[in-house]
């Protein structure tokens, strides 16, 4: 039986928590915690307290691109679609459509937004990075207020690109 372990993040932008095995981490999403309630390092496997150390540099801009193992769990087509969301190199952005386009399935423009939606690697598989085709920003699981504020500290927008 796999034992998952589970860290609690302090960001600049809420709480995040970080859930993993001794193999890897299976997710990183916001909760609606006011405060970390678990985070205590001391016995964690080493991988995530690396994933935390990791996003802990990401936050403080010492870090674009992440080194720990993680673990995807979704159909065959969201593995796909995750995959695809981490070629969207830091600062940059790409579309429904760009992602449909390089998994050769450029008519799952919708269907590429469902599996960004179940994206379960928050910051590390970088949903963010995806807007809209017009330049605006489109959904995001954990508020498009963090959506907004990730893409800024990434220096891919600027406070006169959003459109309200």
């Amino acid at each position: 039986m796999t034992k998952f372990y589970n860290v609690d993040y302090q960001s600049p932008i809420g709480v995040l928590e970080i859930v993993g095995t001794n193999e890897g981490i299976y997710s990183i999403l916001f909760t609606d915690q006011e405060k970390p309630v678990n985070n205590d390092k001391e016995g964690l496997p080493k991988v995530l307290v690396d994933c935390y150390e990791q996003i802990d540099d990401y936050f403080k801009g010492e870090r674009t691109s992440f080194t720990f193992p993680y673990l995807f769990e979704g159909t065959d087509f969201q593995k796909k679609v995750w995959t695809a969301l981490t070629g969207i190199p830091y600062a940059q952005t790409g579309s429904y459509r760009d992602i449909a386009v390089s998994i050769g399935n450029e008519k799952a423009v919708r269907a590429v937004g469902s599996a960004n939606g179940k994206n379960k690697l928050t910051i590390v598989v970088p949903c963010h990075r995806i807007i809209g085709s017009s330049g605006k920003l489109t959904g995001y699981a954990g508020g498009l207020w963090r959506k907004e504020w990730l893409l800024k500290h990434e220096g891919s927008m600027n406070k006169n690109d959003v459109e309200k």
